[in-house]
């Protein structure tokens, strides 16, 4: 696997043992292609990241703090040789994505992207927490890849879709963080209490 743009462009990345489907080189130029004008000196938190692959070409690109979460504990030395490549600049958790969310310290990041494995059947919960976590903020940028065949719905909490790429069987779904679609009626309601 090569990265596909930026300074590190060409470079190899070793692929871990365990269970992965790495993000097509196609898909990771659109993806990356549509994120140009958000990724310099921005945060980027790569979720489920298998190889790293995605935050790797992010900081390639231009994103200046980047953040790795994958629970498999086979793939943390070849993700650790993989991450050197950013210098001192990315940083490895090993643990659930779903604790992470619930607990994790950092500061909120401008960029999220979601990777979990295609039998994964909580997406939608994964959004969830996401939306309700401090690792985000108003304007943030959350991706989610995710099967043709387990649609995302338009919005969930403060997190609204603006746009779907479709990549073969597979589609990138990015959602942007909103605190301005609060209903009027749930800011009423919390003044009244």
């Amino acid at each position: 696997m090569r990265i596909t743009g930026g300074f590190l462009k060409g470079r190899k990345i070793q692929f871990p043992p365990g269970e992965l489907r790495p993000a097509m080189d196609r898909m990771r130029e659109s993806v990356f292609s549509i994120l140009q004008g958000e990724l310099p000196g921005a945060s980027f938190l790569d979720l489920f990241c298998g190889s790293g692959i995605m935050g790797i070409e992010a900081y390639s690109r231009g994103a200046s703090r980047v953040v790795f979460v994958e629970k498999d504990l086979r793939k943390r030395s070849t993700l650790l040789r993989n991450i050197a490549l950013l210098e001192g600049k990315g940083i490895l958790h090993i643990m659930p994505v779903e604790r992470y969310l619930r607990f994790g310290k950092e500061d909120p990041f401008h960029l999220v992207f979601l990777d979990p494995p295609f039998p994964y059947r909580f997406r939608h919960d994964l959004l969830k927490l996401l939306d309700h976590s401090a690792l985000i903020k108003e304007g943030s940028l959350v991706l989610i890849h995710h099967p043709k065949e387990d649609p995302l719905p338009e919005q969930v909490g403060l997190l609204a879709l603006e746009q779907r790429r479709s990549y073969g069987r597979s589609i990138v779904s990015f959602y942007r963080r909103n605190a301005s679609m609060i209903d009027a009626s749930m800011i009423d309601r919390k003044t009244r209490k």
